[in-house]
């Protein structure tokens, strides 16, 4: 099948890469030369695991190609994919301008060939009659330019003397409407997992009343769904709905991954003064079929480019409507909250943190991935910097790649032991695999204090102990 993706960011070039492997011709938009350029040559703008060669595999292949040219997307794919960001606007609604003139601008170069137009982009309930109207809107905006274009050519050719029928040719002025539906396909993509979400998913939404758009994209996603070439497992199950619930599917599922975290951490502020433990507590509700033990890790609360933006926009969505959501609103307040207490759980060891050095193990939001967008080291990193204290940082992907964009007061370091050197404490701030085996003693000798702040509740407490380091948890 021909596809093309418009936005070749985190969801648009795993979606791409993946389409192509699977053995689609895809082709891969973005108005950015440079990003283009630079995956035309094999560079990513983005760390994902598996992703550059997946990248590389396609393209050499030839069935994975990278273009600024949007006409080209749309006249050689008949499922056009809108993969273009919808970063949160500082009144908790997403930014649409993006999507708004891609549709307008799909909607240009239509022609009288049948296409699927899929909103893959995270956008609001009721975005799918909004992006229909757009490309419509982009289509009869084109067919007018043609038309004055016919009527000038006439006028020439009047002017020149020419009266043949083919130039007096009475001009059909009639509303002309492309062929296409317009289909809600939401992801559920996991940085740092992200390929494996697109191959093992544990479900396929599909947003529309089409029959027609709704076969195509079930033909398109047919080797995941009863997996072909090579993918083992158990059928995915597809799920078709209307296309505003499809697109709060997305949003529901983000808020309620979201609201789980923030309960295990209110539940762990408690069992730390009841003389709980929380890692036990988890373990016992996880046990529980009706709750399930993911997303019950305590810590320093979640992060990342979706979590923060979705819930804004459904809190927004509900007050558009007349509604206070209420316990989205508690769950977003639980995770600002938590990034405090870790402040605060330094200052209780360490008192005055001024003139203290405080080293970060970890920057991303997350590991294997290089995404800072709303990473709780940056408000740890802004508060410790407002109390006086003098941060450092070790992060295996920031470090490594050098890219400091958004980082401010403090100083990366190249590895975890020039990291320690000198510290008063170190936080863990991202569970990245490497921190859970370190040489504990030598941290411990480095370190001005031998002192560390577990903020994922993820290291080995008997082998820190022996270590001679303290340490101090979330919710035990």
């Amino acid at each position: 099948m021909h596809v093309a993706v418009v936005g070749a960011g985190y969801v648009g070039l795993v979606t791409g890469a993946c389409l192509a492997h699977l053995g689609n011709s895809v082709i891969c938009v973005d108005n950015n030369p440079a990003k283009i350029e630079g995956l035309q040559r094999g560079r990513l703008p983005i760390y994902e695991p598996g992703l550059e060669d997946l990248v590389r595999a396609g393209t050499e292949a030839g069935r994975l190609h990278f273009t600024t040219d949007l006409a080209l997307g749309v006249q050689a794919s008949e499922v056009i994919f809108i993969a273009v960001g919808t970063p949160a606007l500082p009144s908790g609604e997403p930014d649409l301008r993006y999507v708004e003139a891609v549709a307008r601008e799909i909607g240009q170069h239509l022609d009288d060939r049948y296409r699927v137009i899929v909103n893959k982009s995270t956008v609001p309930i009721g975005s799918g009659d909004w992006v229909r109207m757009l490309i419509l809107d982009g289509a009869a905006e084109a067919a007018k330019q043609r038309l004055g274009s016919q009527a000038e050519k006439q006028k020439m050719a009047i002017a020149g003397g020419d009266p043949t029928p083919s130039s007096l040719a009475t001009l059909d002025r009639s509303p002309w409407v492309p062929p296409f539906d317009v289909v809600s396909n939401p992801e559920f993509l996991r940085e740092g997992s992200a390929i494996h979400d697109t191959f093992y998913p544990d479900r396929i939404v599909i947003g529309s009343n089409s029959p027609r758009a709704i076969e195509i994209l079930r033909q398109l996603y047919e080797p995941i769904l009863s997996r072909q070439q090579g993918l083992g497992g158990d059928p995915v199950p597809l799920l078709v709905t209307d296309l505003a619930s499809a697109e709060m599917i997305k949003y529901a599922a983000n808020a309620f991954l979201a609201t789980k975290i923030s309960f295990i951490n209110e539940i762990a502020n408690i069992c730390e003064r009841t003389g709980a433990d929380i890692l036990q507590v988890a373990e016992g509700i996880g046990l529980d079929k009706r709750i399930g033990r993911a997303f019950l890790n305590a810590g320093i609360g979640w992060g990342g480019s979706c979590f923060p933006k979705d819930l804004a926009a459904l809190i927004q969505t509900a007050a558009d409507y007349g509604y206070e959501a209420k316990l989205l609103r508690a769950t977003v307040e639980v995770n600002r909250e938590q990034r405090q207490r870790l402040v605060e759980k330094l200052q209780q060891a360490l008192k005055v943190l001024k003139g203290k050095t405080i080293g970060l193990l970890g920057l991303t939001f997350k590991p294997h991935t290089d995404d800072l967008r709303d990473a709780p080291s940056l408000t740890l990193i802004e508060q410790l910097h407002r109390l006086g204290a003098k941060v450092k940082a070790y992060d295996p992907i920031v470090s490594a790649s050098g890219m400091r964009e958004g980082l401010a007061h403090v100083v990366v370091e190249t590895d975890v032991f020039r990291l320690a050197q000198d510290c008063d404490a170190l936080v863990l701030v991202t569970e990245w695999p490497e921190f859970l085996s370190l040489d504990y003693r030598r941290l411990a000798e480095l370190m001005r204090r031998p002192l560390i702040v577990d903020g994922r509740n993820c290291l080995d407490r008997q082998a820190l102990q022996q270590a001679g380091i303290t340490l101090i948890g979330v919710g035990w």
